[in-house]
């Protein structure tokens, strides 16, 4: 730990004073006095009065020279590294900043034992998984991070995997190293005129393209939010996910870790690649599902992998992927270079003497504190809000590109405030393939920065003003829909949901009225309207001990179409789901995670 300690004795015939600053922000003064020699000892213990002036900032983790330097000029910095989860609690209460990196846990009780006089929390990279955000919020404190000082470091380092694989650099060096010469076996494949697809075209994604498209590749992308004017000034072209990976040579990963990507790349999109894929990940370890990556590289499915990030790290030493010899490895070196270091220390730097000043950063990943009386009256439209913008999303087909959203409120007040339902609605739109996290603060600076214009409307009605809301519609224009019943009259993805009882309910989908609860995930058919067709889903997913919470269809008229949702607790399994589409009377169906 790097801590300092002054000590100083003041001597007096009388008096004995002792002044130490050890392991504590404010210095304590011991004075031991007695009036005669054959007196017992006596002790007063006194700490300075009033707080510093300037606020102070624990920097927990090392940070460039750049970003200390700009912190020292408005606070009193304390760099104290490798301190135990018991010492950052006991400094925490101290400090009205704290700056860490990805090693530090700020966990609740740090946040409980700092006594509300913390008030940001830097994290000096991207990745917040180590801050308890929950618990940030609740205790009213600011959470920042620094998403783009990595941005070049990270894509530069993909490029140097991605050769490095196709060349087999690694192994020829340790091949040489061992005193061999094995010309033929490293036989490597070139760059140029191969097709590279990007998953998750933002900062680092895009990065990536560019330098690859220097490299005479052939490059491809896939990301729902990615601006279609931005990859095509590129020269890329944005494309659904199942078609990106069936036709890669090459395929670099650039997306969060997320509950949607979470082993995004598994046995099932293996078996749809072209055989002799090569893989570079330099993004999140658990996008990829690790096991099923061995099976893949063993079949002969993935010629070979290059991988910065893992599951685990550091991996276990008798890792089969990390020993595997078609497999290239590195330390999470992603964002390793002198000059993103700097970059990161003075973008977090910024971010918290920001914050110390009141002012909201832009790079803030969560909420400030939301009064009590108004949280609770807004609770179950807040809830409605982000599962409504999930759902729309959803039906978007790959490649299309989310551009306008149109949010209207039906409301009986005129003053209604929506911009928590607004940035929840964001967050819906979102967050499930984004590694922001979307809220008030944040919410509009993220949409713009993903060129997502959202665009609202109110409907005002007449009736009691005690009740906030009467419903929220969410609609995407411009878009191609995977569900095409979701489709309005004027050609936009629509969804319509209301609070009944407390509980958020999905009430339209295009032009059909439905009514299903918003809670567990949703699926929804449409089909001819003909008896049965309730009992036939229902003996399916029972068949599968899928538990339906709620059915509902809505159809034009008798005997013609129909469109049925259906609430489940669980996953419906990939056999249950093809038995669905086999109905003979189900035209089309889709599942929806909520």
């Amino acid at each position: 730990m790097a801590t300092s300690s002054t000590a100083s004795t003041l001597r007096h015939p009388s008096l004995k004073l002792h002044f130490s600053s050890k392991g504590s922000i404010l210095p304590v003064f011991s004075v031991n006095f007695s009036c005669r020699k054959r007196d017992p000892p006596r002790f007063v213990i006194v700490a300075c009065g009033g707080l510093p002036s300037k606020p102070t900032v624990l920097v927990a983790e090392k940070l460039g020279s750049a970003g200390l330097d700009l912190l020292k000029e408005y606070a009193n910095v304390d760099c104290s590294y490798n301190l135990t989860p018991e010492e950052l609690r006991t400094k925490i209460s101290l400090c009205d900043a704290l700056i860490v990196r990805s090693g530090t846990k700020v966990s609740r009780e740090v946040f409980e034992s700092s006594g509300g006089r913390l008030k940001v929390v830097g994290r000096a990279g991207v990745g917040i998984d180590n801050v308890d955000l929950a618990a940030a919020t609740e205790f009213g404190c600011l959470v920042v991070n620094a998403p783009t000082a990595n941005t070049v470091a990270a894509a530069e380092h993909g490029i140097a995997l991605l050769a490095a694989m196709a060349r087999n650099v690694a192994q020829a060096d340790a091949s040489v190293k061992a005193g061999k010469w094995q010309r033929n076996k490293y036989v490597g494949v070139s760059l140029v005129g191969k097709t590279l697809v990007v998953l998750g075209f933002g900062k680092v994604g895009s990065e990536v393209a560019r330098r690859a498209k220097g490299l005479g590749m052939n490059v491809i992308a896939h990301d729902p939010y990615a601006p279609a004017d931005r990859a095509r000034a590129i020269g890329v072209e944005l494309v659904s996910f199942d078609e990106a990976i069936a036709v890669a040579d090459f395929i670099s990963l650039h997306m969060p870790l997320t509950p949607a990507t979470s082993k995004m790349l598994n046995d099932e999109t293996f078996a749809k690649m072209k055989k002799g894929v090569r893989i570079v990940n330099v993004a999140r370890g658990g996008v990829i599902d690790e096991e099923a990556l061995v099976r893949a590289l063993d079949a002969g499915i993935v010629a070979q992998a290059a991988l910065d990030v893992f599951t685990v790290e550091p991996p276990p030493t008798d890792s089969k992927l990390v020993q595997h010899e078609r497999v290239t490895v590195t330390p999470h070196l992603g964002a390793s270079t002198m000059e993103a270091q700097e970059g990161v220390a003075i973008e977090i730097a910024e971010a918290v003497v920001g914050a110390l000043n009141g002012e909201l950063a832009s790079t803030a990943v969560n909420a400030p504190m939301v009064p009590a009386e108004v949280l609770t009256e807004l609770k179950p439209f807040v809830e409605l809000a982000e599962k409504l913008g999930r759902l729309a999303v959803q039906l978007v087909a790959g490649g299309s590109g989310v551009k306008s959203v149109k949010v209207t409120y039906a409301s009986s007040r005129a003053d209604l405030d929506t911009r928590l339902l607004r940035a929840m609605i964001t967050k819906g739109l979102i967050e499930p393939i984004s590694s922001v996290f979307v809220n008030l603060v944040n919410a509009d600076y993220t949409a713009k920065q993903r060129g997502l214009r959202i665009v609202e409307e109110r409907i005002l009605l007449d009736g009691s003003p005690e009740d906030p809301l009467e419903f929220i519609q969410v609609q995407i224009a411009n878009v191609e829909s995977k569900f095409a019943s979701a489709m309005s009259d004027s050609g936009e993805i629509k969804v319509e949901g209301r609070v009944k009882d407390g509980v958020p309910h999905l009430t339209r989908v295009g032009t059909f009225e439905v009514d299903v609860t918003l809670e567990g995930s949703v699926i929804l058919c449409r089909q001819v309207d003909q008896p049965g067709m309730i009992g036939i889903v229902g003996n399916i997913l029972g068949g599968e001990n899928i538990n339906v919470s709620f059915m509902s269809v809505g159809r034009i008229a008798p005997r013609k179409h129909a469109v049925m949702a259906i609430g489940v607790d669980d996953e419906p399994s990939n056999e249950a789901l093809k038995k669905i589409g086999e109905v003979p009377a189900i035209e089309e169906f889709v599942f929806l995670k909520l």
